[in-house]
């Protein structure tokens, strides 16, 4: 599969959009199945899969693998809902996909039996190939000077319309467009607590009792959007070998495979990568034993697989800038692959969850005997 997504990169990159055909494939492949509930038709692999996956989609194009990572990391979360909500998505078509966007934009007005719900989200990742959608929004307070209450709401594609406007840097292919509602009915069983997604304890688990279930939904999705960047700087590292077996300096006639710069380069990036695959790895295995023998995983250890996470776009975009320079003035056109992978992998910096120094500041600050400060988590 990883040729034809490298050739239809660039397509990718001009409809800004991953073609219908890449996501047929990954359809008739299985791929969206690997943490969808075996009740409708998935497989509840283990997170491994599910990201060694997404790294090797990444290789190949970077913005297949972040649509693919999204898209496929909802199966999951929507496996934690009302198994009514289950349902609707899944009643009559276990392959229907979910786009997504979390910001807390959302007005919401309790009615009876659920929300009056409205407001304007960016950033749904591949919203094009979906016929849900899962938003953010605050429920306010029950009581007087309480807090609101995060949750995310869950709507047909009749509910809400797509606004193409992602018009960027880089993913330029992942469609990240804007998703507007005007007023819609949500019930309340078509809405997921932060609370519970946190505690590990939501309405999905009466039915889907799987242990793959029983993670926080924070750790899973924020790797969702930064695994991507990892695989891309494989990718990147590969391009860079094959282009430097062919460049030589026009100004002093020396290979750049002769280069110690490049050298070092390329040894840093691929020692980076494995690296922070091996931290990947090692993460989830911790997670899911924890999750096997019931045991919950202490808020130290989420506050510092966070912190891990949102760290690899910032490290995978550095070590794709040091490559670029190495491959001299000639590496600068767009047809040269590392661009693209240079481009993608600063905008994916941008994601909120991956914005390195909040996360940074709250490990340190508890590592030295201050508060967790972020519930994500």
């Amino acid at each position: 599969m990883l040729p034809a997504l490298a050739e239809r990169a660039a397509q990718a990159e001009r409809e800004q959009k991953v073609s219908d055909q890449t996501i047929e494939d990954f359809q008739q492949a299985g791929l969206f199945r690997v943490l969808q509930p075996k009740r409708y038709g998935g497989y509840e692999m283990d997170p491994q899969v599910f990201f060694d996956i997404q790294l090797a989609i990444a290789e190949a194009c970077m913005s297949s693998a972040w649509v693919y990572g999204v898209l496929a990391v909802h199966n999951w979360q929507l496996a934690l809902f009302d198994d009514r909500a289950q349902q609707d998505v899944w009643g009559n078509d276990d392959s229907i996909l979910t786009s997504s966007t979390y910001m807390p934009v959302a007005k919401v007005v309790p009615v009876e039996g659920g929300f009056q719900f409205s407001g304007r989200w960016g950033f749904s990742s591949g919203s094009e190939h979906c016929q849900w959608v899962l938003l953010g929004g605050l429920v306010p307070p029950t009581e007087a000077g309480g807090p609101p209450e995060y949750r995310t709401f869950l709507l047909p594609r009749s509910d809400y319309r797509i606004e193409q406007n992602w018009d960027v840097l880089g993913l330029r292919g992942t469609g990240s467009h804007d998703i507007v509602v005007d007023g819609v009915f949500v019930p309340d069983y078509r809405t997921h607590k932060s609370s519970d997604g946190f505690l590990c304890d939501s309405p999905g688990n009466a039915v889907n009792t799987s242990p793959l279930y029983r993670l926080p939904f924070a750790q899973i999705f924020v790797r969702a959007v930064s695994t991507a960047s990892l695989g891309a700087l494989q990718g990147a590292i590969n391009q860079f070998r094959a282009y430097a077996l062919k460049l030589v300096s026009i100004n002093t006639g020396q290979k750049t495979t002769e280069d110690v710069g490049a050298q070092m380069a390329c040894a840093e990036a691929q020692a980076a990568a494995d690296e922070m695959r091996v931290v990947l790895q090692r993460n989830f295995a911790h997670l899911m034993a924890l999750a096997r023998a019931g045991q919950p995983l202490p808020v130290e250890t989420r506050v510092e697989y966070r912190y891990q996470s949102a760290a690899v776009p910032e490290r995978c975009a550095a070590q794709v800038n040091r490559l670029l320079r190495y491959c001299g003035g000639r590496g600068i056109y767009l047809t040269n692959p590392l661009t693209r992978i240079f481009l993608d992998t600063h905008t994916a910096r941008a994601h909120v969850a991956n914005n390195l120094d909040p996360y940074g500041r709250n490990y340190g600050g508890l590592l030295m005997g201050q508060n967790n400060r972020d519930f994500f988590v």
